[in-house]
């Protein structure tokens, strides 16, 4: 019985990784588009800063943010590498994808 409570408790756990890491990444487009509506300047730079600033390190390794802009319109894609068990160590070969997008704002 043992077996099948401590194989039950490492799934469990690998599913609470993987939909924390997917909250972790829809957040970060959240933060990379916002910021990418008001930069001025190099607004991919802003942009990516802003989305792995709130990402801990066992996170930001497998991070990747990409922002883009056209016809008014600011879009912020986030991929971050699932980790196994432990965050900061191994990580699935699979990433969790998170999109954002906002109107620019205008700068006077």
């Amino acid at each position: 019985m043992t077996p099948t409570i401590v194989i039950t408790l490492v799934v469990l756990w690998q599913l609470v990784l993987v939909g924390y890491t997917w909250t972790l990444a829809g957040n970060a487009a959240d933060e990379a588009v916002r910021a990418g509506t008001a930069a001025e300047g190099d607004m991919q730079a802003r942009c990516a800063e802003a989305g792995l600033k709130d990402l801990s390190g066992a996170w930001q390794g497998g991070a990747d943010v990409r922002c883009g802009a056209g016809g008014g319109f600011v879009t912020a894609d986030v991929r971050i590498e699932v980790p196994i068990l432990f965050p900061g160590t191994v990580s699935f070969p699979f990433t969790v994808k998170g999109h954002a997008g906002a109107v620019e704002e205008a700068t006077h």
